[in-house]
């Protein structure tokens, strides 16, 4: 190796962890967090500022007044944006590319018709409701949202309605099995930490969930009950589907132009289960092949998100594509097409990276955690708070349930409960993960700009459903907490 480039890793890999040059008092930094979170919210709302700028200005600000090094600032920065857009800018690139190749083939106007047909328009927000509590199970809150997106602005076309009536009670079922129910990242996480019980945690979680997905379809049908502002870029894309303009015609660019029949609907469902099969083939094989066997490292190879979605494109363009008799060239077109409306998300969500990590290395969420630590609750009630606290402060519900479980390790390692309470624990930790989702939460970005909606009717639907659904998910766990004996602690 270049002895500037091994100097320079070896500088990279020792340097130390970031820390604040000054220690802050905790209520100093309540103070500058709450600060930082009003000031977002009157930049974006009052001011109307971009999003991604409005959060990448907070971020900075809220740094410099948490006393994070200057010539560190910027490294806090880039390590936010590296940190989230390495989860999520895969994922959302290629279940564009996906939804694009079926829209402009008219598969999701066949399947929106098709299943409008069979179902009826009053019962769609039920359908995909049901959907969404089993696409979650398996598959990734941003994966899932962004696969059916196409599904639900071809039944609001059809149905003439804001998509926002059909997507959000799916989004809020899919969220509360996202936070609560295994192989999902942070409850397994928090599991581990705990030594959890994984199958009483999946099978007690799932029971809860189902009354959720009930009352996520009630609730999003009270909110749905006012009209809201449709953005225009998501109106546009409404609007064109089924139009001929949005269909591939075979030989468009000269003389005798015809378009193409539709697909049929089953193809295209099964273009959409592909990679939700994919994803549930792996994540089983992960969890009972060990993980000394080579066939686990298979196993979690096929499951992961990106191959999956990677997998499903190219089975759209042999099956819409090439056995279709599209050209290459309008084909590329498509694929590249897809790309530049997901860019403004990718900065929102990046940004929304930043805004989290730099409340993490100012200490801001450990302050946090500390002070309701000290407020002297059961430590299921515990759990609950310092995980929604922590969630709504910097936006991530797995950083929100890893955090909280190992601030309460000790209580719970020491405090003689059996495997049943120690994972009834953990649920209501998950479900701390899951209500206030607003502006400091990359899900919430992702779930109002697929869906048309303004930030402050985001807030008003998405943030009051999520917290509703959290609460609910906690009152029901404190119910298996007492059935469980969690009252005799």
């Amino acid at each position: 190796m270049n002895p500037l480039i091994n100097s320079l890793v070896v500088r990279a890999a020792d340097a130390p962890a970031i820390k604040p040059a000054v220690e802050l008092g905790t209520p100093l930094l309540l103070t500058i967090a709450a600060a930082g979170i009003a000031l977002l919210l009157v930049l974006i709302i009052r001011f109307k500022i971009q999003a991604f700028v409005a959060l990448l200005a907070v971020s900075i600000l809220v740094g410099v007044a948490a006393q994070i090094p200057l010539k560190d600032i910027f490294t806090v920065v880039a390590n936010g944006v590296g940190s989230t857009m390495g989860k999520v800018a895969l994922l959302i690139a290629l279940g564009a590319i996906l939804g694009r190749m079926i829209e402009v083939s008219g598969g999701v106007q066949s399947l929106a018709t098709h299943f409008t047909e069979k179902l009826g328009a009053k019962r769609v927000a039920i359908a995909l409701t049901a959907v969404g509590f089993l696409v979650a199970i398996p598959v990734f809150f941003e994966v899932g949202v962004i696969v059916l997106v196409p599904i639900v602005y071809a039944f609001a076309k059809i149905a003439n309605v804001h998509p926002i009536k059909f997507g959000l009670p799916m989004a809020g079922i899919m969220l509360s099995i996202h936070v609560a129910v295994p192989p999902h990242p942070g409850i397994v996480a928090g599991a581990g930490v705990f030594g959890a019980d994984i199958g009483l945690i999946t099978l007690i979680s799932l029971i809860i969930c189902v009354p959720l997905g009930f009352l996520s379809y009630w609730v999003a049908s009270i909110m749905n009950r006012k009209n809201y502002e449709l953005l225009p870029g998501v109106k546009a894309q409404v609007d064109e589907f089924g139009s001929a303009d949005s269909l591939v015609h075979v030989g468009h660019e000269g003389p005798g132009a015809r378009a193409i029949a539709p697909p049929r609907p089953g193809l295209i469902m099964f273009l959409i289960a592909a990679p939700i099969v994919q994803i549930l083939v792996g994540t089983l094989g992960t969890l009972t092949i060990s993980k000394d066997n080579y066939w686990y490292g298979v196993a979690a190879f096929i499951g992961n998100p990106f191959f999956a979605l990677l997998v499903a494109v190219a089975l759209s363009f042999f099956l819409l594509a090439v056995r279709r008799n599209w050209s290459l060239k309008e084909t590329g077109e498509i694929f590249e097409g897809a790309l530049p409306p997901i860019a403004s998300i990718l900065m929102v969500v990046a940004a929304g990276g930043v805004f989290g990590e730099v409340l993490r290395t100012s200490g801001i969420g450990a302050a946090l955690s500390h002070t309701l630590d000290s407020l002297g609750l059961p430590v299921i009630v515990l759990g609950f708070i310092i995980s929604l606290a922590l969630r709504a402060a910097q936006g991530s519900a797995t950083v929100a349930i890893v955090t909280t479980t190992g601030l309460l390790t000790s209580a719970v390692m020491e405090g003689g409960y059996t495997p049943a309470q120690i994972a009834v624990i953990v649920i209501a930790i998950g479900f701390g993960a899951l209500g206030l989702s607003h502006v400091t939460d990359a899900g919430f970005w992702t779930v109002i700009r697929y869906y048309g909606l303004t930030v402050t009717d985001g807030l008003k639907t998405w943030t009051v459903l999520t917290t509703i659904l959290g609460l609910a998910g906690f009152a029901l766990t404190y119910v298996a907490w007492i059935l469980v004996g969690g009252l005799a602690h």
